[in-house]
């Protein structure tokens, strides 16, 4: 498939019966298998969110959400790793365009994941960096890997910057790490979230930045004027929301012909599964548009300003963990409303019930963002750190 035959959107649903078709490989060998790696390098999918100069489709975060969404319809964990690669790529807009080429030239993919202990000494051209990473999703398909780490001075003091002390990401080649083969989960099984290991690691200062810094910033483009924190909240909020489209619609199928056990009609006869159905639609529907309305509002906005304020990092975070509390509501009716057939591992609903709550488990899922945007919205100092 050619990456530039169809807008992104059409790719990805084009896409989505050959990933549907190896849903059961990949849960089987907590990878995605190789040729489908190959279809979503040869689509383009893995450079959505990198800038145009680069060869990437610098793509508007709603139709990011939409992607998202489609791939995870087929499978969430293939969904998850290109929601979780292409954000990482966002950094490129942050790196001298040479590194950018260099990391992310000839089909090249970064994954990181949040440091368990890291530091980075600061050495003549570059630091010497040791750590210990988890939950690095689509780590076992990059080419490099990152960390986030405080910089120590030779003499063990931390670098100040600002008046705080200093943390950097910091990119190297994949070679360079020791990989732990720790994810064994159950969900996401796919996403090969592992954990991953430096030790002692030169990385010049030209492949570190200071992750969504302004004066760091190297391409002025619309997009990159978004936390990619924004992009991670939104784009998993796709892969709720795909899945619980499906757990719906694949209840609705059943919900035709099945008679449950001492019943004399089809579950669509029933008056309470009739009324369910309509509210799961209308819960699901609601919030995926005021996700994507309130992504398109505020890419508006941004396009004119060229700024993006605190204000709309918190929009986006309202309307993106209201997607996922939604998803999950509406993806536990449609598993329980399926009775006995949904807990057979041959029915999909078993495994999507297991991805979704894993979605709901992670950082993006945390109920407490709704407590931060609160004190936001009551004129309280929010923590920005997941804004």
């Amino acid at each position: 498939m050619s990456a530039s035959a169809n807008p992104p959107l059409e790719r990805a649903r084009a896409l989505a019966p050959t990933i549907a078709a190896v849903a059961d490989q990949i849960e089987r060998e907590r990878r995605l298998p190789p040729a489908l790696v190959k279809a979503l390098h040869d689509g383009g999918f893995f450079r959505l969110l990198l800038p145009r100069a680069l060869g990437g489709s610098e793509l508007d975060p709603a139709t990011f959400v939409q992607i998202t969404e489609t791939i995870a319809a087929a499978d969430a964990s293939a969904a998850w790793v290109v929601c979780q690669t292409t954000g990482c790529s966002m950094v490129s807009a942050y790196l001298a365009p040479e590194v950018a080429r260099e990391i992310f030239g000839d089909g090249g993919v970064l994954a990181w994941g949040p440091p368990e202990r890291s530091r980075a000494v600061a050495v003549e051209g570059g630091y010497r960096m040791s750590g210990r990473f988890n939950f690095a999703s689509g780590s076992r398909h990059a080419t490099w890997l990152g960390g986030q780490a405080p910089i120590v001075e030779a003499d063990g003091s931390p670098r100040q910057r600002h008046g705080m002390a200093e943390r950097r990401t910091l990119l190297f080649p994949a070679s360079s790490a020791v990989m732990e083969d720790v994810w064994h989960v159950i969900g996401l099984r796919g996403t090969g979230s592992d954990s991953f290991t430096v030790e002692d690691v030169f990385v010049p200062h030209a492949h570190t930045v200071s992750r969504d810094d302004a004066a760091e910033r190297r391409v002025q483009a619309p997009l990159y004027c978004f936390p990619q924190g924004s992009l991670y909240a939104s784009g998993f909020a796709g892969v709720a929301m795909g899945l619980a489209r499906t757990m719906l619609d694949d209840f609705l199928a059943l919900a035709r012909d099945k008679t449950p056990r001492g019943y004399s009609r089809t579950l669509r006869e029933s008056a309470v599964t009739q009324s369910r159905v309509a509210q799961a639609e209308a819960r699901l529907g609601s919030a995926r548009v005021y996700l994507l309305s309130t992504l398109e509002e505020i890419w508006r906005a941004v396009g004119r300003s060229g700024t993006l304020g605190l204000d709309q990092r918190v929009k986006i975070r309202l309307a993106a963990s209201h997607a996922i509390a939604q998803a999950r509501e509406v993806a536990d009716f449609a598993y329980h409303a399926a009775g006995g057939t949904a807990v057979f591992t041959r029915q999909a609903f078993e495994r999507r019930f297991r991805d979704i709550h894993t979605v709901a488990q992670q950082l993006q899922g945390r109920d407490d963002h709704f407590e931060n945007v609160g004190r936001f919205l009551l004129d309280l100092p929010p923590d920005t750190t997941f804004l």
